[in-house]
């Protein structure tokens, strides 16, 4: 045998370890269960506070809640609210929750609650009527930030710091580009991680960006993608981080949900550059995405020094109306999940638990098998 087959072995060798490496991954598909929410609404955003709690929300006013990790679901809608949409809630444990309603002017809104859902609070009313508000995120249980599209050039936010009184932090943002906005798809256009780092999402004009504070929203800068962009339609719809450098963002365009697109990219450095993933099986828009990993909020007294907190797990499930798919790292690979569609939201309890939910008030368990 010549140098050159020699030489040839090795990269084969590689490559047959890959192949294999692959077959096993696919061998590891989540089993996925359909549960009962008891709504036909559609529900429109996830909150997974650990394997047994998780609050959804959707139109009508609705909101249910699993005490059980899914077994049995109650429902309920808030009182003055029957025709709000509830683009996003926070599950804070089985007694406290927010809800964000989008839509325009005095539509937005956001409550809480303290007794499980028997009554809701009304906390902020927007008083804009020519704002509309997105998406929330919260670092701690009483410390959140929500955002709206742009107004006059400008994006109308507002900040908690005791989880009751939220103010407006609009003069902190980047100018908005003409258009610029946010896509309430499923409530994730907006993320946090740790006591000080947030991210927010655009579309809506000539550049699809990043938002990224370090500090609560005291400051922010700006970064450009490499998704679908430059239409009222298009850009940055779900945004996930799982430390403080390593995230991944869904896009799409809702006026072409069939057409393959630049829909998925990741970023290593904390949100400054963005680098496009392989196209996952999942054609159109991704309304929503989460990391396979706790998503659990942190206690107040918790220390945030480390700026970068190491996590093994790098799967990511995504979710549009026109199927879902999961990577086991970060966009390298892709599985399609089977025989799914509509599925507007996705959130993870811990590595191996999730959740879907969808129109007609589905919800689809997800489940990785352990290690």
């Amino acid at each position: 045998m010549g140098k050159e087959n020699c030489a040839i072995l090795p990269l084969m060798r590689m490559v047959l370890l890959a192949q294999i490496g692959a077959l096993c991954v696919a061998g590891s598909q989540p089993a996925l269960t359909p549960e009962q929410s008891g709504t036909r609404s559609r529900l429109q955003a996830v909150s997974a506070v650990n394997e047994r709690i998780v609050w959804a929300s959707g139109v009508g006013g609705t909101w249910v809640k699993t005490t059980d990790g899914g077994s049995t679901w109650s429902k309920g809608t808030v009182a003055g609210a029957e025709t709000l949409e509830f683009r996003d809630v926070q599950g804070v444990n089985e007694r406290v929750a927010y809800l964000l309603s989008a839509g325009k002017g005095s539509a937005s809104r956001i409550y809480k609650t303290v007794d499980g859902g028997v009554s809701w609070t009304l906390q902020s009313q927007n008083p804009n009527p020519a704002a509309f508000y997105d998406c929330f995120a919260f670092w701690t249980a009483n410390e959140g930030l929500a955002t709206s599209d742009s107004v006059d050039a400008r994006f109308p936010a507002i900040r908690t710091l005791d989880g009751v009184a939220w103010q407006g932090i609009e003069a902190h943002l980047p100018p908005a580009q003409p258009g610029e906005a946010s896509f309430a798809a499923s409530g994730t256009c907006t993320a946090t991680e740790g006591r000080r780092r947030a991210w927010i999402g655009t579309g809506g004009a000539a550049k699809a960006r990043v938002l990224r504070t370090l500090d609560r929203g005291e400051t922010w800068e700006a970064f450009e993608t490499p998704v679908v962009q430059g239409t009222e339609t298009s850009g940055v719809f779900t945004i996930a981080f799982r430390d403080a450098l390593h995230g991944m963002l869904g896009a799409g365009d809702l006026a072409a949900p069939n057409a393959p697109a630049n829909t998925i990219a990741r970023s290593r450095d904390g949100g400054r550059r963005w680098e496009l993933t392989k196209r996952p099986p999942v054609p159109g828009a991704i309304y929503g995405l989460s990391y396979a990993l706790s998503q659990r909020l942190r206690n107040e007294e918790e220390s945030d020094d480390e700026e970068h907190s190491e996590y093994a797990e790098r799967s990511v499930v995504i979710t549009g109306p026109s199927g879902a798919a999961w990577t086991p790292d970060e966009g390298d690979t892709w599985f399609r999940l089977p025989a799914i569609s509509n599925f507007w939201a996705v959130a993870f309890a811990d590595a191996q638990t999730g959740w879907l939910v969808g129109t007609e008030g589905r919800i689809l368990k997800v489940r990785f098998p352990r290690d």
